[in-house]
């Protein structure tokens, strides 16, 4: 489950945003003013900020600001000022993307995705069975570079990051860009069962890949 706090004073976005985001294993906490994200920030621990640039009680430029001083939690900025000083400043004070409105949601998603990459380049479980390179798009398996299609690669990346999760399959395939939206249940059961091949993990017994009946997969490292 990936972890966001969202700064943003409209409802009527943050509730739009946030139901969208769900669909993608992504759990948002909204907040509307900076003194609430500063504070949320404190008790929290979040994998992304979605921060609005205009706010009540202060500028989201200097919000930005006073978070990077703080902390090295990525931040995607969503605003409606589309000035370009707005967005060199963003990125000056430590923003790694800037998303003008209006957009599509999926655009967001696909944002917040590439800069989740870029903050977690490396992965290995506990026993070092898996190892992947998000910069190269590779997985290692037991030290050896499995040969998977992308969206093989995708749904591996999907149960690696997400241990011990049940990922219905209507969850992996909103998030393996490589599959269509068109993609029916059947086309990701293939999917599993070739990756499975690759890492001779019998789906009678299976060690890492587990069907769960009426729901999805889970994955055990």
């Amino acid at each position: 489950m990936i972890n966001i706090l969202m700064v943003e004073d409209d409802i009527d976005i943050s509730t739009l945003l946030t139901k969208f985001l769900e669909q993608y294993g992504m759990k948002v906490e909204s907040v509307q003013t900076p003194k609430a994200a500063l504070n949320s920030l404190k008790l929290n621990h979040y994998d992304l900020i979605i921060l609005d640039l205009t706010l009540p009680q202060m500028d989201g430029l200097e919000l930005c600001k006073l978070i990077r001083k703080e902390y090295d939690t990525p931040i995607v900025i969503s605003s409606a000022r589309s000035d370009l000083t707005d967005k060199i400043i963003g990125l000056e004070y430590g923003a790694d993307d800037y998303l003008p409105k209006p957009y599509e949601p999926r655009e967001l998603v696909a944002r917040i995705q590439t800069v989740l990459r870029r903050y977690r380049p490396t992965l290995q479980n506990k026993e070092n069975d898996f190892e992947i390179d998000e910069g190269k798009m590779q997985i290692k398996y037991k030290g050896e570079v499995l040969n998977l299609t992308t969206a093989e690669y995708e749904i591996l990346r999907l149960f690696l990051f997400n241990p011990g999760t049940v990922l219905t399959r209507d969850y992996l395939a909103n998030n393996a860009e490589s599959i269509s939206w068109e993609s029916g249940e059947r086309t990701i059961d293939v999917i599993v069962s070739r990756i499975r091949n690759k890492i001779d993990d019998d789906p009678k017994n299976p060690r890492y890949i587990h069907s769960i009946r009426g729901a999805g997969y889970k994955f055990t490292p």
